[in-house]
């Protein structure tokens, strides 16, 4: 409380219980055990991710209100907040894909977005902040010198993003170490930078580069993500139905 940070601790805790209570709930659906069941008015399905755009409006709104009146209060509309958060990111994927693919394997997609924002605001709550903006002494020379720092990290962060090393470029923003080697190695074979700079269809293709991606992503990362996936479909079931697309592909 006296680091100001308790509503974004209030916002945190609600985010993991919502997303926590959300996913039991949908697991209990799928299994179709008890009263639990889908939302539906007549054929329409409402899907939760409305319910968390009328609470996100609802506590953002009224965080604003609020924010100069009562903490106390300032500190529920982040938890109102957190919630609505939850369930939108939940159905991250729906909105991607503007498809219905939650327990697809595009649904994994919703996920990692979960994960990535309660990583975030972690961070935050350790009181990190993003890209060095903090480093300014408040001197012509020092404004100078932290508006190039942010501006190098950004730099940075996009180039690793690029790469396809996502958890590595928005941590990176955090801690600007990790976007040195992020930025430095080679980029992932599926990722933007690969397909414009060393897959066969670009400008200066680079097949031993590619070659070497490949097997990295394959000795290295392949195990990572498979420990990834079991750690996720461990917290929100198995998304294991095939993708609607493949189907009509096939």
């Amino acid at each position: 409380m006296d680091t100001g940070r308790l509503p974004l601790f209030c916002f945190f805790v609600a985010l993991i219980g919502a997303f926590v209570f959300t996913r039991i709930n949908v697991r209990l659906i799928r299994a179709e055990v008890g009263w639990f069941r889908n939302v539906n008015v007549g054929e329409m399905h409402i899907h939760h991710v409305v319910f968390g755009v009328v609470l996100t409006l609802l506590g953002g709104v009224s965080g604003l209100v609020v924010a100069s009146i009562s903490e106390s209060w300032y500190a529920v509309t982040a938890a109102v907040f957190g919630i609505g958060a939850a369930l939108i990111l939940d159905e991250f994927a729906l909105i991607l894909h503007l498809h219905d693919v939650y327990w697809e394997e595009e649904g994994r997609t919703s996920v990692d977005a979960v994960f990535i924002a309660i990583a975030l605001t972690g961070l935050l709550l350790l009181g990190l902040r993003p890209l060095g903006w903090e480093h300014s002494d408040g001197t012509p020379q020092g404004t100078w010198l932290a508006a190039g720092v942010i501006v190098a990290n950004l730099v940075l962060a996009v180039v690793t993003l690029l790469k396809g090393k996502i958890w590595t470029g928005l941590t990176g923003l955090f801690i600007p170490l990790l976007l040195i080697p992020g930025a430095l190695r080679l980029a992932r074979p599926g990722s933007p930078w690969a397909h414009w700079f060393m897959a066969p269809g670009a400008r200066r293709p680079r097949p031993r580069h590619m070659a070497r991606a490949v097997r990295r992503e394959e000795r290295l990362r392949h195990p990572v993500i498979r420990a990834k996936i079991a750690f996720q479909e461990f917290v929100s079931g198995r998304h294991d139905l095939p993708s609607t697309r493949r189907r009509v592909r096939r």
